[in-house]
């Protein structure tokens, strides 16, 4: 099997980033991953003590399919992060100055409109990933899965509307839920398939136009009797892992 793509999304529910290649760590996500958030007003996060929070108090794409718009690069070199919203000239801002963070705020809740709710703020948690599992770790999707359903359905599918971070070639369709509960080889890393994941109505939004036009969880069902695609997967030793890297199921001891 092999590594196709890879990526990383530093601001939930905002635009990918393309990688070469990264490091893994042990019980991490891959490095600013899901590191910034657009937290709604009225969400009970405590920046000082961050724990898991359903993805219905951020500004995600489930809730808010517009943000597939907004088109963001994350420097972790600078901090900085630039921003392209439409409507808006493009804009560079510093995720580590409370002015940096302000002006992203401002900028996304006028973008969310009424889709904003009390006084959202734009935020980081040193330690904390603003993920959709309770559980820090690397998602994957078999891209024979993918065209699997793509042939099912007769719809062509960008696999970011999938939000994975390694997308991978090399098995055949469905086989990789056959990986739960073991190990794999990910470049020179090793992980623990934990789960299914479950796909949600973020699915439904295209990622170029922000519409909803497919009814992916729906889809699923309908044509396997799941509403599943890909999987997540534990860091359990360090390593790197680049695109053209292999990825290997290792057999139960």
């Amino acid at each position: 099997m092999r590594v196709e793509k890879l990526y990383r999304y530093p601001v939930k529910g905002l635009s990918a980033e393309a990688l070469e290649e990264t490091e893994l760590a042990t019980g991490e996500c891959i490095p600013h991953d899901r590191r910034f958030a657009l937290v709604q007003g009225d969400a009970p996060f405590d920046v000082t003590a961050p724990r898991f929070l359903p993805k219905q108090n951020f500004a995600c794409l489930m809730a808010n399919a517009r943000l597939a718009l907004v088109k963001a690069a994350f420097d972790p070199h600078d901090h900085c992060l630039s921003l392209r919203v439409p409507g808006q000239p493009v804009f560079f801002a510093d995720t580590q100055t409370a002015e940096g963070r302000a002006s992203i705020t401002a900028a996304l809740t006028a973008f969310l409109g009424d889709e904003a709710r009390g006084t959202p703020y734009f935020t980081e948690a040193p330690g904390h990933a603003f993920t959709d599992q309770k559980r820090k770790g690397i998602s994957l999707i078999n891209l024979a899965s993918l065209e699997a359903l793509q042939k099912a359905t007769g719809l062509r599918l960008d696999p970011l509307r999938f939000r994975a971070n390694v997308y991978f070639t090399g098995l055949p369709a469905w086989a990789e839920f056959d990986w739960l509960g073991q190990e794999i080889m990910l470049g020179g890393a090793r992980l623990s398939v934990f789960k299914r994941t479950v796909r949600c109505p973020a699915t439904q939004v295209n990622p170029s136009t922000g519409e909803r036009d497919a009814d992916v969880p729906r889809l699923l069902r309908e044509h396997f009797g799941h509403a599943d695609l890909g999987v997540h997967a534990a860091v359990t030793e360090s390593g790197k892992v680049a695109l053209g890297d292999a990825l290997e199921a290792l057999m139960p001891a």
